[in-house]
């Protein structure tokens, strides 16, 4: 019913959008008398800014079409390699002249809310020298139900596919979220010890053990009892999509709950865009737009893997207390012995506290000590740990020797 809700309210704006458009316009355009009366800088402004906070945001664009090697323009093929009802798996391409024979490289993007491209910075950086594959997530709302259920379980399956398909000389890198279902997956195939297991695995800020310096998103697992989420959290697809009917958690539930966590520091972010509007800061503007475009894309989660993660991993800790099991097969990492591990948490990261990545370590004694490595980056949020010049500059050097070195 609120997903219906919400539908509803936001058709019932489209009057009030259609007279800001006009607004907008109006007080906006340098052809416009009207620009040029008192205020019409601001009214254009608060225009501009009531569109972009009601919009809706599809998923952005990779817009990675090429990158620069050794100062020369090289163009970047996206390509799908496996497409599966609920991830498409992407090749990223690098074209050159001469063919490069490249390291492999599976970046499995969290499955939390936001869509894959929020690691646009990642995989760009990462063309320079690796031949990189992603796990491109589908909006549950636009899975048809009769494609079935999509469980913590199947999220494991598809690691294990995707690295499968990619082996050999394949590594592996999981960016908050994934981190225990792609330890789960090596786990369970070093178990059945097969042929090409992947060289190295990099974890990158996040959940392995909960327990540790436990956050805000940490605190309400653990407060709230399971059937809370389930109760308040878990609605059905309206008609209008494909998923029709499909239990999900909401994309715009998730974004009310990602802006409650700092909501201060986003009033004052829509704030200074006003008034860069109004000063007629166009940089500063889109700089405001193209962070936002990306954090107001969200997508629905299948209800069942969202509420099972709640529960497996943030409730009863199974993966670092030795209780996870997978399809009843039970997970023990301190099976994997030929797969090198990095951990690399932020200072400051609010989502996974520090030392909840690092804890894969005491789960992963069968990997010998020389071909562990733990990074603690100082003054580094959630975000700073795979985008930005931080991660460019700083941590992506330190992952790309740590991978020439063991893999």
């Amino acid at each position: 019913m609120l997903y219906s809700l919400y539908e509803a309210q936001h058709l019932a704006m489209t009057p009030m959008r259609m007279a800001a458009e006009l607004s907008k316009g109006w007080f906006g355009h340098p052809f416009s008398p009207w620009a040029h009366t008192p205020l019409a800088k601001e009214i254009a402004a608060g225009s501009d800014l009531f569109l972009r906070v009601t919009a809706r945001y599809d998923k952005p664009e990779w817009a990675i079409d090429h990158i620069l090697l050794e100062g020369v323009a090289a163009p970047v093929v996206i390509e799908p390699i496996l497409e599966k009802p609920f991830c498409k798996l992407l090749r990223f391409q690098c074209v050159t002249a001469e063919p490069r024979q490249l390291p492999k490289v599976l970046v499995v993007a969290p499955l939390s809310g936001h869509h894959a491209t929020l690691l646009r910075d990642t995989v760009r950086t990462m063309l320079q020298h690796y031949d990189v594959y992603v796990t491109d997530w589908v909006d549950a709302r636009m899975v048809s139900l009769d494609l079935g259920l999509f469980h913590f379980d199947d999220y494991v399956d598809y690691i294990r596919e995707f690295a499968r398909h990619l082996a050999p000389q394949l590594n592996v890198i999981s960016v908050c979220q994934p981190t225990v279902p792609v330890l789960a997956a090596l786990s369970l195939m070093a178990d059945d010890a097969e042929a090409h297991p992947p060289k190295a695995m990099v974890m990158m800020g996040g959940p392995i053990d909960a327990r540790r310096s436990p956050t805000a998103v940490n605190n309400l697992a653990t407060k709230r009892p399971y059937a809370w989420f389930e109760q308040n959290l878990i609605h059905r697809v309206p008609v209008k999509y494909p998923g029709y009917m499909r239990r999900v958690y909401p994309g715009f539930l998730q974004h009310l709950g990602f802006v409650a966590m700092n909501p201060d520091r986003h009033f004052n972010a829509h704030w200074e865009y006003y008034d860069h509007l109004v000063a007629g800061d166009g940089d500063s503007a889109d700089a405001h737009r193209r962070f936002y475009n990306e954090y107001n894309a969200v997508l629905d989660m299948p209800a069942e893997y969202y509420l099972e993660t709640i529960r497996r991993v943030f409730q009863d800790f199974e993966l670092p207390q030795g209780l996870m099991h997978v399809h009843t097969q039970p997970v023990r990492p301190e099976k994997i012995r030929e797969t090198a591990l990095l951990t690399i948490e932020g200072e400051l990261d609010d989502i996974s506290g520090n030392g909840q990545t690092e804890a894969a370590h005491a789960l992963c004694t069968g990997i010998e000590a020389s071909r562990r490595e733990h990074y603690h980056v100082p003054n580094v949020g959630h975000y700073g740990i795979f985008s930005g010049r931080r991660y460019r500059e700083t941590i992506y050097p330190r992952i790309r020797a740590f991978l020439s070195k063991h893999a």
